[in-house]
């Protein structure tokens, strides 16, 4: 079963159950691919869908940061709700150490050893860890690593 279709049947349990709350989510999920959709004019790969869904992981991560600045706890638990959520439709993220050791090997593979080649590396391991692991992370553990 592809990830669309998932998020499809999951949509219509959470509404068959009364699940509000997730059928709220995958809702959005659902329209985000939807509207990729339209503007492509074509059905969506997998890894697209997998792009998609990561941004929108991205788009709550960072909400919760400014919720969090505003002293909002109900919306800070709604969107780690609602992260929680998108997140079982991506990968396996990748933990801190298997990221480093990704940065690490590339690195090596195409010969990036320091900050001038950090858009090089960036672009070698996005492919790698798209839909895998947070974008500001990579960079953060990519900036480290060229700058020892």
């Amino acid at each position: 079963m592809t990830i669309k279709e998932q998020i499809q049947t999951d949509w219509k349990n959470a509404l068959k159950s009364k699940d509000k709350e997730k059928a709220s989510v995958l809702s959005m999920a659902k329209s985000a691919i939807l509207y990729a959709e339209k503007e492509s004019k074509s059905e969506l790969s997998e890894d697209r869908i997998i792009e998609i869904i990561a941004r929108e992981v991205k788009m709550r991560r960072d909400a919760v940061a400014e919720f969090e600045k505003g002293n909002r706890s109900d919306l800070v638990e709604q969107s780690r709700f609602e992260i929680e959520t998108l997140l079982s439709y991506l990968p396996k993220q990748l933990k801190e150490e298997e990221i480093i050791e990704l940065v690490e090997n590339t690195a090596e593979e195409i010969g990036a050893n320091n900050i001038k080649d950090m858009g090089k590396l960036m672009a070698a391991l996005k492919p790698l860890t798209t839909g895998k692991a947070d974008g500001k992370l990579v960079s953060t553990l990519v900036k480290n690593y060229l700058t020892k």
